[in-house]
């Protein structure tokens, strides 16, 4: 089993945080009318996609009953019906829906993460919920390094969850912390691999051999796929495709064709 394989299986047993896994559990048992005969993942939920991705997307946390029922990231809910056509539009999904883990769905040199791991109520992580499952995404990001190049972080939380694992995963994180937007672009510098990052439950994780000097890596920030965004017109499709596809180039990834963006004003 490599390092990923073995992040992910310890990752889908924490119970570090009391107030996510009586929430998960919960909504596990009394389901949604719409998914009685489903039976739910109910635990934390793993990073998606190949172990030498180019490109990684972070999000926020997995939605009570879309990946905390179906057990992959952004599957079975409306911002994975946003997400997962962008990323076909540009070459990096083999398929424009995400339903259910066994749909056949494959990401191309693309992984998709999230800061925190347990759908919380509400759709809202606490800050020390956010801070705890932090050492799950620097020692993914460890693991990812020698092939990482550029990473899109979905909204605002990503983003102040984001910059930190950076820095604790060795890339250099300039001061003051740059500022969130849809469309920012930051690259950081490369530095050493540091050592094996503690998980929340203080289990140590492999990583890439301490001393490896890193690329740099370059980061962009796009409003994120919620409904609120999408409905509202705030996130279109182009506007996503349009940074899903450089974030693509950046990553050396070399996404399908030009995107044609709509007019002005248009939701494309």
């Amino acid at each position: 089993m490599d390092g990923l394989s073995e992040l992910d299986r310890r990752i889908t047993e924490c119970r570090a945080c009391p107030r996510l896994v009586e929430w998960r559990e919960e909504v596990a048992r009394t389901k949604r009318a719409a998914f009685a005969d489903w039976d739910y993942w109910g635990r934390p939920v793993p990073g998606f996609g190949p172990h030498d991705a180019a490109l990684l997307i972070v999000g926020l946390a997995p939605a009570a009953h879309g990946a905390n029922r179906t057990g992959r990231m952004f599957t079975g809910d409306r911002s994975g019906d946003f997400l997962f056509p962008a990323l076909y539009d540009v070459g990096l999904a083999s398929r424009p829906t995400a339903e259910s883990a066994d749909d056949g769905l494959t990401l191309y040199g693309t992984r998709i993460t999230s800061p925190v791991h347990c759908a919380p109520p509400a759709n809202k992580p606490t800050t020390q919920e956010r801070d705890t499952c932090r050492a799950w995404l620097v020692s993914e990001l460890k693991l990812l390094a020698p092939t990482l190049r550029a990473v899109v972080v979905l909204g605002g939380f990503g983003w102040q969850a984001a910059f930190p694992a950076f820095a604790a995963a060795g890339w250099q994180v300039p001061k003051p912390r740059p500022a969130f937007g849809h469309g920012a672009h930051v690259r950081l510098a490369g530095g050493s691999v540091q050592g094996p990052e503690q998980s929340p439950e203080q289990s140590p994780e492999q990583s890439p051999e301490q001393g490896l000097e890193q690329e740099p890596l370059d980061v962009f920030g796009c409003f994120h796929v919620s409904q609120r965004n999408t409905f509202t017109g705030r996130l279109t499709p182009g506007m996503l495709r349009e940074v899903l596809r450089t974030a693509a180039l950046a990553a050396g990834l070399h996404p399908n064709g030009p995107i044609e963006l709509a007019a002005p004003g248009a939701d494309s």
